[in-house]
């Protein structure tokens, strides 16, 4: 058994078998700004099994997320549509958000992929790998240099990752998923073109 599959196993339930050094890690991470540089991956499984490779060109930044929905700012007055709730609806999951906000840190690199690393009452935190499509050591490389072309430029915020694509929906076809592709929104724009906007 190799040593990705210990690491997976302890994983699989952090608080139980890391004990001490998760609290001691959580509250560390806490005092820390929201989008911190590592040297090294905390989980090292799952930043392997995702493309990251310990040479130069790669990037690992841990981004902390407040837990909860948004909220937009207090309605003080006016009777409008867009005031009839506060929660704003973002139709993103978490994962989605922290590697938007590691991009926007690091703009010259590219989002390849995230994961979980851990959570508190307040608190979640993801592990964010990004690449520099420049080195020349990742355009050496046949398993990555994918990312250079042009076409995967900003690839996050045009929904191109993993945990985007997930978010919308993308991981189901057929029977169910018919409103999907290419997006919702193109979807509901050729109902209205065709049908017109509906009352009521």
């Amino acid at each position: 058994m190799g040593i990705a599959k210990y690491i997976a196993e302890i994983w699989a339930k952090p608080k139980e078998n890391l004990g001490d050094v998760w609290k001691q890690r959580l509250i560390q991470w806490r005092r820390e700004p929201a989008v911190v540089k590592e040297d090294a991956p905390v989980r090292l499984d799952k930043a392997r099994a995702y493309g990251y490779r310990a040479k130069k060109g790669y990037v690992v930044a841990r981004v902390k997320l407040e837990r909860g929905g948004r909220m937009r700012p207090m309605i003080t007055s006016g009777r409008k549509s867009k005031n009839t709730r506060r929660l704003k609806i973002l139709e993103k999951n978490y994962r989605w958000v922290a590697e938007e906000r590691a991009q926007k840190e690091f703009m010259n690199l590219e989002v390849l992929s995230s994961y979980f690393v851990g959570k508190d009452g307040k608190h979640f935190w993801y592990e964010v790998i990004l690449v520099d499509p420049e080195r020349p050591e990742i355009k050496a490389d046949s398993r990555i240099n994918w990312i250079c072309r042009p076409k995967n430029q900003g690839r996050v915020f045009r929904g191109l990752t993993s945990a985007a694509r997930k978010s919308r929906g993308l991981r189901v076809k057929g029977k169910g998923a018919e409103k999907v592709r290419p997006s919702m929104s193109a979807n509901k724009a050729k109902m209205i073109r065709r049908y017109g906007q509906r009352r009521g």
